[in-house]
């Protein structure tokens, strides 16, 4: 059995760390390097960097703080935010990133999956999949949640997983940052159908909604950020809770 992952995520807004609520209303959270530092020394698993205006901008996802990251952490570390093309991915593997997370690329042009999975294998590419519930289902967005779809969630996460991407980052929009738990049935749903990891992200506000994203919603790493970054939950209590629920992490 696997180890759960606990990820810790940054996004990025003009170089400092931001949250918010439903992917609005953005307060600040610090610098991304020595928050990453800090996570990184209280034993998370692994972190994630979104450069969240990057795709609206239409610029590129800042190679310097990924360079000053990865100098300064010793866990592996995605980063993501207006990666279009090859070069893109590059770049920032070569800056120090262990994978890359596209989203609304890869909704815009699907090949993109197959390219970056193709030349680099695989385990670097990480397609993230921002989604609401509506009442026709899971419709997915784009642009940081500013654009709807045509796109539902359990189709589009099947096709990114049958053109070779690693894992899935799903983002409920209806729960990020309200503290309320996990979207633990589209999980489900999701772990059920797919061959590769799911990553649960938005909603966690208590130690007991990563456990019920391991147990109930089978994902397999819980990502979460206002909890971490204000001090609500610590990577070490949190994970000897997990623990003493029978859920295997690394302590």
């Amino acid at each position: 059995m696997l180890a759960k992952r606990i990820i810790p995520c940054l996004d990025i807004k003009d170089g400092q760390t931001v949250k918010g609520t439903n992917f609005v209303n953005l307060r600040q959270a610090g610098d991304p390097v020595e928050l990453g530092r800090a996570y990184s020394e209280q034993g998370a698993d692994e972190l994630v960097y979104l450069d969240i205006t990057a795709s609206h901008e239409g610029r590129k996802t800042f190679t310097d703080l990924v360079k000053r990251v990865a100098a300064h952490i010793s866990i592996p570390f995605t980063v993501g935010g207006g990666i279009n093309e090859l070069s893109d991915v590059d770049r920032l593997l070569n800056a120090g990133a262990d994978k890359v997370s596209i989203n609304s690329s890869a909704i815009r042009r699907p090949q993109l999956v197959d390219e970056i999975a193709r030349h680099f294998g695989s385990q670097v590419c990480v397609v993230a999949i921002d989604a609401r519930q509506t009442e026709t289902g899971w419709k997915c967005y784009l642009n940081g949640g500013r654009i709807e779809t045509d796109r539902y969630l359990m189709d589009w996460a099947k096709e990114v997983n049958d053109r070779g991407a690693g894992e899935i980052l799903f983002t409920s929009m209806n729960h990020d940052g309200v503290k309320t738990g996990y979207a633990n049935e589209a999980l489900a749903q999701l772990a059920e159908q797919l061959t590769i990891p799911v990553i649960a992200s938005g909603g966690a506000g208590r130690m007991e909604h990563f456990r019920d994203a391991f147990t109930l919603g089978k994902a397999d790493a819980a990502l979460a950020a206002s909890v971490f970054h204000f001090g609500e939950i610590g990577i070490p209590e949190l994970k000897q809770y997990l623990c003493s629920q029978g859920i295997n992490v690394r302590l």
